[in-house]
C-alpha cells in the first residue's frame, strides 16, 4: 500500500512511495504528529541518483520488519536534499559534528521540536535495527540525557556558521592560493589529492582566471593536466559526452556513474574557457560533446534541464556503460573490435568489475575511423537498459546550464545552444518565479513549494547575465538585477556575507550559512560572482561593493583551504582585474558580429561584453557609444576608463592584449 509520499513531486521521494515505512514529507504536520505520539522523528535524507541511498532502501526501507519497528516507534520523514538544501545543510552539520564525516543517505533522529540527538549515514539492515532499538531505549529511559545531547548539538550547529573569519583577498593572497593548490596537485594523474577524485571545476576556473590575470604558467599547467586526464579517463563518457560525478580511483579510470547537471554545466564552461585560452582541440571537443550531452540526455520537454542520471541501472552500477572485448567485437566485428579495444583500454582482465572495462581514450584515434566506431557503439549502448533520470528542474543548476550553453553558443558559434539557454531562462522565470520570489524546483511543469535558496538566486542571476551578453536582450539583465536586489534584501547577514536561506524562510533549528564551495558554488560565492558581473555591466558601485564584501567574508576560508573556496577565489580574480568592459555598437550585421567574436575571445577574468545598437535602451554600457564614421565600433574600458574606439578586429584584438 503506498505511503504519504505518493503525492510528492520529487523523484527521490516517489522512489520510496511504495515502501512499507510510513514516510511523510518534511513539514509541520510530521512534527505535530511526533509531539502527539511523544516519539522521535526519523529523518532520512538522500537524492535520486545516490547509490547507497538505493542500497539502504532495498535492505531496510523495503523490509517489513524494519518498517514495523520504524512505524511503531517513530515518525518517519523523507527529504530530497536537492529539493530542500536548507534542511540538508542543517542536519549535515549535525552529522559531521557528531561523526566527523557526512554523506548520503543521511540518517538523523530528532526530537519533536527538530533538534538532532543522534546522526549517521548508511546503516546495513541489522545495524539499523539495532540502532532503532538503542534510540528507542534512550528516548524512553534516558530522556533528560537525550534532551541535553540535542541542545548541545543544536548549539554547535548554530555556532558553526559564525566561525568564518573575514579576510581581504589581495593579489598576494591570490598568488599564495595557487601555490597551495600546486602543493596539493597530483603531478602524475592530474587533479588534487588522492582517491576518490572529484572534478575540481571551480578550482580549475580559478586557476584559468589567475593565469589570465598574471600569466602564471604553473596555474595553466595545473588546468591542462587535470582537464586532459579527466577527458581521457573513464570518468568522461567517451561515447555520449558528459562527466560522471567522480572517480573512485586516483587515475580517473572507474567512475561513480551518476551524471549530475551541476557538474556538467560547470565543466562545460571550464573546457570552453581552456579552449578560449589555448586553442586546445581536446578542450573544444569536450566542450562541444558535453553541451551535446546536456541537450540530448538532460533536457526536459518544458525546456529546462533534469537534475541527474542515476548511478545504477536496474540496481547495477555500470551496467549501461562497461564493455568487454567480446562485446566490442559483437558490435564492430573482429578487426574494428580489436582496434577499438586497444584504443579504449578494454582488456580481457577488465578495469571495472567481472572482466568488464570502462572506456578510456588515452590518445585521439584516426578521426575518420573513430567517428563511425563511436556512433556504432553509442547506438548499441542505447539498446541496453538505461539509468533512470531525476527529472526535477532545480533553479540553481539550471542557472549554471543557462550560463554554460549561452557562452558555448557564443564562443563556438552554435546558435542552437543560445536558443536552448533562452528557452530554459524563460521556463525558470515563468514558472519558478512566483509573486516575485524564487522557488527551488519544479517537475513536469509544476513548481514545488520549497523556497529558493541563495544559490538559486546567485546561479540564476549568473546565467541570465551570461545570456544577456550572448544575446544583447535587456530582459535578462533586468531580471538578474531584480534577483540580486531580493538577495541583498533578504539573505544578507549584515557583515557582507549571506545566509543560505532568506530571512522569511521556514525557521529550522538554525539558519544555515556555509561559504564552502563544494560540488557547486556556495550561496555566498554564487551571489558574489553575479554581483561582480552585474556591477561591471551596469557600473553600479553598490553591487560591486557588495561583491567585494561577500568575497572578503569568505577570505579566511579561501586563505586556509583554497580547494574549498574555488568560486570565491575565481570571483576575487575578477575583482582584482578591473573589470574589462567591451561595448560593441553597430547595426546587426557581420561587422558588428566580427567585433563581438573578438571581444568574447578575450580571457580576462573581469570581462563583460555588451553588443547592440548605440544607446540601446536598458544597456548602460552602450550609452553614449556612437558609431565611428558610420561603422560598427568597439569601446574597450578598464575599470570604467575607456580607450579610443576601434573599428577593426585587428585593432580590437591588439587593444585587448594591452
Amino acid at each position: 500500500m503506498p505511503n504519504r509520499l505518493v503525492t510528492a513531486t520529487s523523484p527521490y521521494l516517489l522512489q520510496h512511495a511504495d515502501n512499507p515505512v510510513d514516510w511523510r514529507e518534511w513539514g509541520d504536520e510530521a512534527f505535530a504528529e511526533a509531539r502527539r505520539r511523544d516519539v522521535p522523528v526519523l529523518l532520512s535524507v538522500g537524492y535520486a541518483a545516490c547509490h547507497w541511498c538505493h542500497v539502504m532502501a532495498h535492505e531496510s526501507f523495503e523490509d517489513d520488519e524494519v518498517a514495523a519497528a520504524v512505524n511503531a516507534r517513530f515518525v518517519a520523514v523523507k527529504v530530497d536534499r536537492e529539493e530542500r538544501p536548507d534542511v540538508d545543510a542543517v542536519y549535515m552539520s549535525a552529522t559531521t559534528a557528531l561523526t566527523g564525516q557526512g554523506g548520503w543517505p543521511m540518517t538523523c533522529f530528532l526530537t519533536p521540536d527538530g533538534d538532532p540527538f543522534y546522526c549517521g549515514t548508511y546503516y546495513p539492515r541489522e545495524h539499523f535495527l539495532a540502532l532503532l532499538d538503542g534510540v528507542t531505549e534512550a528516548w524512553t529511559e534516558r530522556r533528560d540525557a537525550v534532551g541535553q545531547q540535542a541542545v548541545a548539538i543544536t548549539e554547535a550547529v548554530t555556532s558553526a556558521s559564525s566561525r568564518l573569519v573575514p579576510d581581504r583577498l589581495d593579489t598576494d593572497a591570490l598568488a599564495d592560493a595557487v601555490r597551495r593548490l600546486a602543493r596539493d596537485a597530483d603531478p602524475l594523474r592530474g587533479g588534487f589529492g588522492g582517491a576518490p577524485k572529484f572534478p575540481p571545476s571551480m578550482t580549475l576556473e580559478h586557476l584559468l582566471r589567475h593565469h589570465a590575470r598574471t600569466g602564471d604558467a604553473e596555474a595553466l599547467h595545473l588546468v591542462e593536466r587535470t582537464c586532459e586526464a579527466m577527458a581521457r579517463g573513464g570518468i568522461y563518457d567517451q561515447l555520449a559526452g558528459g562527466f560522471a560525478r567522480y572517480a573512485v580511483d586516483a587515475a580517473w579510470v572507474v567512475p561513480h556513474f551518476e551524471k549530475m547537471l551541476y557538474d556538467n554545466a560547470q565543466l562545460l564552461r571550464v573546457y570552453l574557457h581552456l579552449y578560449r585560452a589555448t586553442g586546445s582541440p581536446l578542450a573544444e571537443r569536450v566542450a562541444r560533446e558535453t553541451a551535446g550531452f546536456l541537450l540530448a540526455d538532460l533536457r526536459t520537454p518544458e525546456g529546462g534541464f533534469a537534475s541527474a542520471l542515476d548511478a545504477d541501472t536496474d540496481g547495477v552500477e555500470g551496467l549501461t556503460y562497461a564493455w568487454t572485448p567480446e562485446q566490442l567485437v559483437e558490435v564492430l566485428g573482429p578487426d574494428d573490435g580489436a582496434r577499438a579495444a586497444e584504443a579504449l583500454s578494454v582488456t580481457p582482465e577488465g578495469t571495472f568489475e567481472e572482466g568488464s572495462s570502462t572506456l578510456q581514450l588515452r590518445e585521439d584515434p584516426d578521426p575518420a575511423w573513430w567517428g563511425g566506431v563511436r556512433a556504432r557503439l553509442a547506438e548499441a549502448r542505447s539498446a541496453r537498459p538505461q539509468p533512470a533520470r531525476d527529472d526535477k528542474v532545480v533553479t540553481a543548476w539550471n542557472g549554471l546550464a543557462i550560463a554554460a550553453l549561452a557562452e558555448a553558443g557564443a564562443l563556438l558559434d552554435v546558435p542552437d545552444h543560445i536558443t536552448a539557454a533562452r528557452e530554459c531562462a524563460e521556463l525558470i522565470l515563468g514558472l519558478h518565479l512566483v509573486d516575485g520570489r524564487l522557488r527551488r524546483a519544479s517537475r513536469g511543469g509544476v513548481v514545488g513549494a520549497a523556497s529558493g535558496v541563495a544559490t538559486d538566486h546567485g546561479d540564476l542571476a549568473e546565467g541570465l547575465l551570461t545570456l544577456h551578453q550572448a544575446t544583447g536582450e535587456t530582459r535578462w539583465l533586468e531580471a538578474a538585477g531584480d534577483l540580486l536586489d531580493v538577495a541583498l534584501a533578504r539573505f544578507g547577514d549584515g557583515d557582507g556575507g549571506f545566509f543560505d536561506v532568506a530571512d522569511d524562510a521556514e525557521r529550522l533549528v538554525s539558519r544555515p550559512k556555509d561559504a564552502t564551495d563544494g560540488p557547486e558554488p556556495a550561496g555566498q560565492s554564487s551571489l558574489a560572482g553575479a554581483l561582480c558581473t552585474y556591477a561591471a555591466l551596469t557600473g553600479s558601485p553598490r553591487h560591486r561593493a557588495a561583491a567585494e564584501a561577500a568575497v572578503a567574508a569568505a577570505g579566511g576560508l579561501a586563505r586556509q583551504a583554497p580547494r574549498f573556496a574555488g568560486w570565491t577565489l575565481a570571483v576575487a580574480e575578477a575583482l582584482a582585474t578591473g573589470p574589462l568592459q567591451v561595448a560593441v555598437v553597430g547595426p546587426d550585421d557581420e561587422a558588428r558580429a566580427a567585433l563581438a567574436r573578438v571581444a568574447r575571445g578575450a580571457v580576462s577574468p573581469g570581462l563583460v561584453v555588451a553588443v547592440g545598437e548605440p544607446d540601446a535602451p536598458g544597456v548602460p554600457l552602450l550609452a553614449d557609444r556612437p558609431l565611428v564614421d558610420g561603422q560598427a565600433a568597439a569601446y574597450v574600458c578598464r575599470g570604467f576608463v575607456c580607450d579610443r574606439p576601434v573599428t577593426t578586429t585587428e585593432s580590437l584584438a591588439a587593444a585587448l592584449r594591452t
